[in-house]
């Protein structure tokens, strides 16, 4: 089946009128490319990124459009579009998209991902594939941390080192749950996961359950332990050999306060997803809860921070 890609030009005064206008005329999965709703949206969420992919914000560069898709052989939506746009004075262009298997050909987009020396991400229709590897089987789809991105392979390649048959691991700001199954694949006993987003719990069991793991090996949970206390004392009733934290350097920063308490004498942790130019910042900010950095990775723009509670 072939398909229409057509696209609306307005502004990003008048975006939301077309798309109310476009709506009441039956059309929806409208997407949306508007430079300025982008930067309101990185800006209302600044605390939750360091980073933005600058060739993206330079492809949405005066950019204000919207483009939706149709069958090639669905005239009659076709012409309610052209007189939708002619009503509301805007140009629209279409396009004919080669014939593609939609359905499948986003998978063509995940493939292995070896990391370190030992892990290969796998997502699950290429379960079985792992060679001489320990796989960690993951449904992409989902997203939530794939292992494509530098911050979790240092992670990741650092635990190549550290984890030990028998050990716990708690992970903050687990995600997809990725890291957790690293663990628990290199020889870890058990890991907790936990996420202020309560989809990242279900996500995270999902994926367990890819890996053959669930309770009392693997355990999801949703909160926040900078403001929770009761969770933040209930996970810290227990002893870990690995604390994870992979987010980014003001979450890192937030958390740093409470992050001694979840660290025993034998406890290492992890923090990544710090920018090289907010290195500085973190290492002041753990340095100031007590902890002690013993190594600092380094991938392309991006840290590895491991560290130690001072006694």
């Amino acid at each position: 089946m072939a398909w229409l890609e057509i696209t609306i030009d307005t502004t990003s005064e008048k975006i939301n009128t077309v798309v109310t206008h476009l709506t009441a005329r039956g059309f929806s999965d409208l997407v949306i490319e508007d430079q300025e709703e982008f930067e309101t949206f990185l800006e209302d969420n600044r605390a939750y990124w360091d980073y933005i992919d600058e060739s993206l914000q330079e492809k949405l560069q005066g950019l204000s459009h919207i483009k939706l898709y149709l069958e090639d052989t669905d005239e009659a939506s076709l012409r309610r579009l052209e007189a939708a746009a002619e009503e509301l004075g805007l140009s629209m262009a279409v396009s004919t998209l080669a014939e593609t298997n939609w359905e499948e050909s986003w998978k063509d987009n995940y493939p292995p991902q070896e990391i370190g020396s030992k892990i290969v991400i796998l997502p699950y229709w290429l379960a079985g594939q792992e060679g001489d590897r320990l796989p960690v089987i993951l449904d992409p789809g989902l997203t939530f941390g794939t292992g494509a991105h530098p911050t979790t392979q240092m992670v990741v390649e650092t635990m190549e080192d550290l984890i030990r048959p028998g050990h716990h691991c708690l992970d903050l700001g687990s995600g997809s749950g990725i890291l957790s199954l690293c663990a628990l694949r290199l020889g870890a006993e058990s890991a907790v996961g936990i996420d202020i987003d309560p989809k990242a719990e279900d996500i995270a069991r999902e994926n367990a359950a890819y890996n053959g793991f669930g309770a009392p090996e693997f355990t999801a949970l949703t909160g926040n332990v900078t403001e929770d206390t009761a969770l933040m004392e209930s996970l810290a009733a227990r002893e870990y050999d690995i604390v994870l934290v992979n987010i980014v350097a003001d979450v890192i920063i937030g958390l740093s306060p409470v992050l001694p308490n979840f660290l025993s004498s034998k406890s290492t942790l992890i923090c990544s997803g710090i920018l090289d130019v907010r290195l500085a910042d973190v290492l002041a900010a753990l340095a100031s809860a007590g902890l002690t950095v013993t190594e600092i990775k380094e991938k392309e723009d991006w840290r590895c921070v491991t560290a130690v509670r001072r006694f």
